[in-house]
C-alpha cells in the first residue's frame, strides 16, 4: 500500500487534483502497485470515482443529519470513498474517538489508516485491529529526512509490535520520505507500505517520482 496524503497543498488545488489522480492511476496499473490518495476534503467529489482508492484525510465521530461541518463516514461511503486517515499528527484526536472511528469504518467495510507517533501508540492501538498503522515521528514530517534513515530502529520495532499482535493490521511508514531509496529501506525494515505527502505532491514531476516510489515497492 502506497498512500499519498495531499494535505491542503496548493499544488493539487482545484482541477489539478484530477491530473494528480490520473497520474497515480496510470502508475498503479503500470507497476501493479496499490496506490491510494487522500485529497483535501472539499475536492473528494472530483475524484471519488477513480479506479484507485480515494481516502478522506479525516473523519468525525458524528451522525448523519444536522451536523454542520463534520465529515461523516457513512456519507463518504455513499460517495465511493474507500477509507480514511485517522489521527494524523496535524489533526490528532482522543483515544475514545480513535476507537469509535476504527469500529465505524469496520462496520462500513472501509479502510482505516491510523497514524501514530511512536512505539507506545503502536502497541496501544494495534489491539484495535485497524487495517493499517502508519508510524510517523512528528519531527520528521515534511523535513526531507526519512524516518527509514533517521530512525530505522523505530520501524523495525513497530513492525515487530504489529506482528506480535497477530491480527490483520499492516504497518505503513511515513515522515520525510522523498526517494525510492527511502521507500526500499522502509520495506526492508518490515513496513508493508508508505504514507507520503510533500515528497510527491510538491515534486515538479509527479509521473517520475510516483514511478520511482512504485518501482521501489515491487
Amino acid at each position: 500500500m502506497f498512500v499519498i496524503n495531499c494535505k491542503n497543498y496548493e499544488e493539487i488545488s482545484g482541477d489539478k487534483i484530477i491530473k494528480f489522480v490520473k497520474t497515480a492511476e496510470k502508475i498503479s496499473k503500470k507497476y501493479k502497485t496499490k496506490i491510494a490518495i487522500a485529497p483535501p476534503q472539499h475536492l473528494i467529489g472530483l475524484v471519488a470515482k477513480s479506479t484507485i482508492p480515494i481516502f478522506a484525510q479525516h473523519i468525525d465521530d458524528s451522525k448523519i443529519g444536522s451536523t454542520t461541518g463534520f465529515v461523516i463516514p457513512e456519507l463518504l461511503k455513499i460517495s465511493k470513498v474507500k477509507g480514511s486517515l485517522i489521527n494524523h499528527s496535524e489533526h490528532r484526536i482522543s483515544s475514545k474517538e480513535i476507537e469509535k472511528l476504527i469500529l465505524k469504518l469496520k462496520e462500513l467495510k472501509m479502510i482505516s489508516v491510523l497514524c501514530v507517533k511512536d512505539i507506545v501508540e503502536v502497541k496501544k492501538y494495534v489491539k484495535l485491529n485497524p487495517d493499517y498503522i502508519a508510524i510517523e515521528p512528528p519531527e520528521l514530517i515534511g523535513s526531507g529526512k526519512a524516518v527509514s534513515k533517521e530512525k530505522p530502529g523505530l520501524i523495525s520495532k513497530a513492525a515487530e509490535a504489529v506482528k506480535n499482535a497477530k491480527n490483520n493490521t499492516k504497518l505503513l511508514c511515513g515522515a520525510g520520505i522523498v526517494s525510492g531509496e527511502d521507500v526500499s529501506k522502509a520495506i526492508e525494515l518490515g513496513s508493508k507500505g508508505i504514507l507520503v505527502a510533500s515528497g510527491i505532491v510538491k515534486s515538479k514531476n509527479w509521473n517520475s517520482i510516483m514511478s520511482e516510489f512504485a518501482k521501489s515497492m515491487v
